[in-house]
């Protein structure tokens, strides 16, 4: 078996929008060098001045250098039937793979990434980083951030790990069906062997601990291994592979629950990764209160943490024609609920009277806002899980050991739930699994 030991200076973090200003590539057969190449690249985009001062490539060193596609028939026979290395392979790759799809060289080639098989192969060592490896295990490594020692540096590192490869861990990461060399290289394999194969929610960390993507799943570890099956040089895909260091999960009997709990979590956790969702909250609620005269009045106004609105809506107008609809069912003042600075009323009716017509309508909008819960199968045969929602607001969810007893007051279910955060976007997902399993209802 043949390697191709590559590493790669670039311009930026991912490939879709940078160029490779330097590329070395040794060819081993595991024990020694049989072949080396490199070439500083023209890049045709101004180096950025961080990395010209990380790796001392200049935009005055590239300017006479060749162009990628001049050097892509060479780099390509280089890499052809061999199997490609690199310290954190999913980045070299991805550069190198886009580079040569773009002057017409279709590369697919197996992997092997050098951190991950270090942490396998020589465990227990203070740091996995090149510089770390090299200078513990005694590897010649000199030219540090640029192509040819970082690559020499390396290949003396992958005969290291053939050598001492006892349990095969080389042959054991070659199999594509494991998916292993598509995974950060940072994340532990049994960091995904772990995960169930049920329902739920799972969480993406960083280095600190810090929560970078939430996501829902029938299925978590097929889910889970998805995000890691392919190479896509777009900047966010680059990122996330950079990033994620651990993984952790939650649990939920049915699909339902998982996406509602993976709504509450992205508005909890503000993942730096998740795009959808974040900004999907209601903005607007019907609230009431008492003015001077003793009127009960209502407002649509924008959310506030201080009081709870009767009912939340997404759009000023949406709440207002709410408003419009109760004015004219049940003769309300558009003064007195703050739709106009006058009405037409030629006179109000007595305090007491024009509350009345208030609860009323308050009381019917409740009516039409249903309480009811979902109740569906548990995470365990001993239980039932159950969504409740109230006045036709989402109050939270939960699993239920006792289901006719707990059932039997709303008060007692409350009690026996976890409350979550309400918006549109859960209680519509609600509504429409409740209008298609109405056997799952229990009304209140």
């Amino acid at each position: 078996m043949l390697y191709a030991v590559v590493d790669i200076e670039t311009t930026g973090s991912y490939a879709a929008a940078n160029g490779i200003t330097e590329i070395a590539i040794v060819i081993h057969d595991g024990k020694q060098v049989l072949n080396f190449y490199e070439s500083l690249v023209n890049p045709h985009v101004p180096i950025p001045y961080f990395i010209e001062r990380l790796t001392g490539i200049t935009n005055e060193m590239v300017v006479n250098a060749p162009s990628f596609p001049e050097i892509a028939a060479q780099v390509y026979e280089l890499l052809q039937d061999k199997v490609f290395v690199a310290h954190n392979v999913n980045f070299d790759y991805s550069f190198v793979k886009y580079h040569l799809d773009s002057a017409g060289y279709e590369l697919e080639s197996k992997k092997l990434c050098t951190v991950r098989l270090s942490r396998k192969v020589l465990p227990g060592l203070n740091g996995y980083s090149l510089g770390k490896l090299t200078q513990q295990l005694g590897i010649n490594h000199t030219m540090r951030h640029r192509a040819g020692g970082d690559a020499l540096a390396t290949a003396d590192l992958l005969a290291m790990i053939v050598e001492k490869d006892n349990n095969g861990d080389i042959a054991k990461m070659l199999r594509v069906k494991t998916g292993e060399q598509y995974l950060p290289p940072h994340l532990p394999v049994d960091e995904i062997t772990k995960l169930p194969d049920s329902p739920g929610v799972y969480y993406f960390y960083n280095a600190a601990g810090k929560v970078i993507y939430v996501g829902k799943a029938v299925n978590i570890r097929k889910r889970v291994k998805s995000h890691f099956s392919n190479n896509k040089v777009s900047r966010q895909k680059q990122d996330f592979l950079k990033e994620t260091q651990k993984i952790s999960y939650k649990q939920c009997a049915t699909e339902l629950m998982a996406h509602i709990l993976e709504s509450t979590e992205i508005r909890r956790l503000w993942p730096i990764h998740n795009r959808s969702q974040r900004g999907y909250l209601p903005q607007f609620g019907l609230f009431t209160y008492e003015d001077r005269q003793g009127y009960t009045r209502i407002a649509i106004e924008k959310n506030r943490q201080a009081a709870k609105p009767v009912y939340t809506f997404n759009t000023i107008a949406e709440g207002q024609n709410q408003v419009r609809e109760l004015i004219r069912e049940f003769g309300l003042c558009s003064r007195l609920c703050n739709l106009s600075p006058d009405c037409d009323c030629e006179s109000h009716a007595g305090v007491g009277e024009y509350n009345e017509r208030v609860e009323n309508a308050l009381q019917w909008m409740r009516k039409h806002l249903p309480t009811f819960a979902l109740v569906d199968r548990g995470i365990e045969d001993n239980e039932h899980s159950c969504i409740l929602v109230m006045e036709g607001n989402f109050f939270g969810m939960g699993y239920l050991n006792d289901k006719k007893e707990q059932l039997k007051t709303i008060e007692g279910l409350q009690k026996s739930l976890e409350p979550l955060q309400d918006n549109d976007f859960i209680r519509n997902l609600i509504f429409r699994h409740a209008a298609s399993f109405p056997e799952k209802c229990v009304m209140f």
